[in-house]
Formats: structure tokens, sequence, C-alpha cells
């Protein structure tokens, strides 16, 4: 960002699409006092200053390392608290669950890199359960991946037997659980809340419809959510932050099950 671009107060939508929140988001943050615009244009409109922005960078920051709105207000107007020092921590916290995280993926990837793949349901039955944004190259990698497992074979058993319709509702039920997320997401609700749970558990159920999907299993899932750039993208497409929230609900949950979503394996 340029000296001059910081230097001017810029709209609301300028800032959305500056920082990549959506023009909602900001508005939600402005009316529970987390970042207010301080300026006003010369034709009335609000408008952010550089601090404004500043802060808002701040708070996508602690969101990013799943703090919730609240828990962020806090933090950034307590006149103790060492910012720096506070971040500095999370990020050595961070690089611990980046190395465990990927001892355990390497082991998840040697327990489905089996040998044997059955045959998968057809691209448009697939599309019709995940979207039309499904691509023919990510369902050859699942067949890669998950084609001899017990769970392969449920959801191709249970994909085609779904009609046409049937496979579309699942969709548009999805559709709908993830939008109830992002709304969760941007009402600053904890996912170690009960309400966070509730979603997480019919998220779970929903993975149901096609194959038994233990806790361990749905943990696993919580974590490729946020550790594949494909997925993270999806889901922070719907809404800036929506990956790491949906993957800390489904590990409250795991947890509340017995499963330690850190050690979690596919069973």
């Amino acid at each position: 960002m340029s000296v001059q671009t910081a230097a001017a107060p810029l709209t609301v939508g300028a800032v959305a699409g500056l920082v990549g929140v959506s023009i909602r988001t900001l508005h939600h943050w402005d009316e529970i006092g987390l970042v207010h615009p301080s300026n006003r244009t010369a034709a009335g409109y609000r408008s952010y200053s550089a601090d404004d922005i500043g802060r808002i960078y701040r708070v996508l920051v602690y969101r990013e390392l799943g703090f919730s709105l609240a828990a962020i207000a806090e933090l950034l107007d307590d006149p103790t608290v060492d910012a720096e020092q506070h971040l500095r921590e999370q990020r050595r916290l961070l690089d611990e669950q980046i190395t465990q995280l990927q001892h355990t993926a390497n082991a998840v990837d040697r327990l489905l890199s089996l040998k044997e793949a059955g045959a998968a349901p057809t691209l448009q039955q697939q599309a019709e359960i995940f979207g039309r944004s499904w691509r023919q190259d990510w369902a050859v990698e699942a067949q890669e991946r998950w084609g001899g497992s017990g769970e392969w074979r449920q959801f191709k058993e249970n994909a085609e037997a779904l009609t046409s319709a049937e496979r579309v509702a699942l969709h548009e039920t999805g559709e709908a659980l993830y939008g109830e997320i992002a709304e969760a997401v941007r009402a600053g609700i904890a996912p170690t809340s009960p309400e966070a749970a509730a979603l997480a558990v019919r998220h779970r159920e929903m993975f149901g419809r096609l194959f038994t999907c233990t806790p361990s299993m749905h943990a696993l899932l919580g974590r490729m959510f946020v550790d594949d750039p494909r997925f993270r993208a999806f889901f922070d497409g719907v809404e800036p932050g929506l990956s790491v929230w949906l993957r800390d609900a489904i590990f409250a949950v795991s947890r509340a099950a017995g499963v330690d979503p850190y050690t979690a394996v596919w069973e």
C-alpha cells in the first residue's frame, strides 16, 4: 500500500476492496464498536483514516489466529497489553502447531495411500452434490487418495443411489449451512460456543449422508479445510476467516467426543 493511499481517507467500499473483507463485515464491526470510520468525505459519507485501516489489519491478524471479535476488541483497547509481545507468542505457538500438523498430515497421507481404487461416481453426480465448481482433477485426486477405503465405497454407493433431485437438494443444504456458518463468523460467535458446536455437528451429519463420518474423521477434514489452499480459498471465499473458524468449531466438538484433533486418525 502506497503512502498516498494510506494518507487519504477511504470509503467503506474502497476499504473492503483494499483489505479483502465484505462491506457487510465492516458495517458489523462498526456497529459493535470494533472499528469505527473516524472521518467523513466532502459529501458527508463516513470514511476510514490510515489509523482505522491499520486497526482493521490488526483485527484480521487476530481473527486469523482464532480470536473472537470480543477478545480482539479487548486486546486492541487495553493499554496494558503489549501487542507486539502477544503476537510473538502466538507466532511461536503457530510454529509448534505447524510442525505437529505436518507430521500428522504425513501419517494420514500414508494411511490413505491405498493401492486399489474403485470406480467413482460420475462427474455430473459429484457436481450436483458439491456444486458446479467441482473439477475433474479434484475427482481424480480424491479417487487416487481414498479410492480403496470403505468410506469411498460408501460414498460411491450412496451418491449413485441418490436421485438427481436428491443430489441437488444435498448441495443446497450445504450451501445453506455454509451461509449460517458465515453469519456466525460475521457475528463474532466463538468457535468453541454451543452455537458453533451445533453448526459443526450439522456439518458432520451432512457428510454422514454420503459416508460414515466419525469425530476423528471430521477433525481430519477440518484440518484439510485450512491446510489445503484450495479448500481454504473456497471457504474463505464464502466469508473471510470461515475456514479457520469451521476447523476450530470441528476441533471443539471432536475434543468433546474424546478425540485429539492433532493426533486423530481416519477411523
